[in-house]
């Protein structure tokens, strides 16, 4: 059994809480929204799952009914009470009162080789963890998203489009994204001004690119699209030499977008070659 609209309000209005602006909260409140995500993340039971910023439990409810193993994380000190309320006789969801963006991945993930992760990310934290997560977590296989629109179209983004960028680039490093669906402003509490999409991130077994450093690779990235109108030549001057463009075949009239990860690839190797 899952949240309704009268059961997130109740839960908000007996607790004496309100939906924090600071932590970007907008809580899902309706059931098959929430169903249709937990059949999305393709999870069931001897699966490990991360729900990031659990809220009221709408969507870590639907989570639990897979039968899957759910470690719900929540920042917000009064709505992880209701959290533990809520889901107190599941006995496969254990609640984490916490900050993802400061978490150490290493120990939680510990108790698994493959995790999920199956989230509501606020527009604020939305890039910086599922970098991190990519970064850091490589237990983390797949991940599930529910983001802005917006940031949707820039994790699955692909070179000499609009919204391609360094976030781009660094998922294409590490795994393959795709859009799976929209998700209407209607299903929220508060409802928020934009529009919000579901978007399938599963990391490949090996990075795009081999033999180069990450970091390197994706400092060299940043520093392209910092100036993303400029030449790569007047951009990453202090960084990449006339031979290393040649070398790596990449035009130094182009522009940052105009790069795909091989590309990206090919001039950070040229740089140490």
């Amino acid at each position: 059994m899952t949240h309704s609209p009268s059961d997130i309000s109740h839960l908000l209005e007996t607790h004496g809480l309100a939906p924090r602006r600071a932590f970007g909260q907008n809580f899902v409140v309706d059931p098959n929204t929430v169903r249709r995500i937990a059949r999305l993340a393709d999870v069931g039971p001897g699966d490990f799952v991360l729900e990031i910023g659990a809220g009221l439990g709408s969507l870590t409810l639907a989570l639990a009914e897979t039968g899957a193993n759910i470690v719900a994380i929540e920042i917000d000190n009064g709505v992880v009470e209701v959290l533990r309320e809520v889901v107190r006789d599941l006995p496969n969801v254990e609640v984490i009162h916490g900050d993802a963006l400061l978490l150490d991945w290493a120990p939680l993930v510990a108790r698994s080789a493959k995790w999920h992760v199956v989230a509501n990310l606020p527009y604020n934290v939305a890039t910086p963890l599922v970098a991190d997560l990519l970064d850091k977590a490589p237990a983390v296989d797949h991940m599930l998203v529910m983001v802005q629109k917006e940031v949707a179209e820039r994790f699955v983004a692909t070179a000499r489009t609009p919204a391609y960028g360094a976030v781009s680039v660094k998922i294409a490093y590490w795994a393959t994204a795709k859009m799976v669906g929209d998700v209407p402003a209607s299903v929220f509490i508060p409802k928020p001004n934009v529009a919000s999409a579901l978007v399938d991130i599963r990391r490949h077994a090996s990075p795009a690119v081999a033999n180069v450093d990450p970091q390197q690779l994706f400092t060299l990235v940043r520093a392209g699209f910092a100036q993303r109108r400029k030449m790569l030549r007047r951009c990453l001057s202090a960084m990449v030499t006339p031979a290393a463009f040649t070398k790596a075949d990449v035009s130094p009239e182009a522009r940052a977008e105009e790069l795909d990860i091989q590309a990206w690839g090919r001039l950070c190797v040229a740089i140490d070659s």
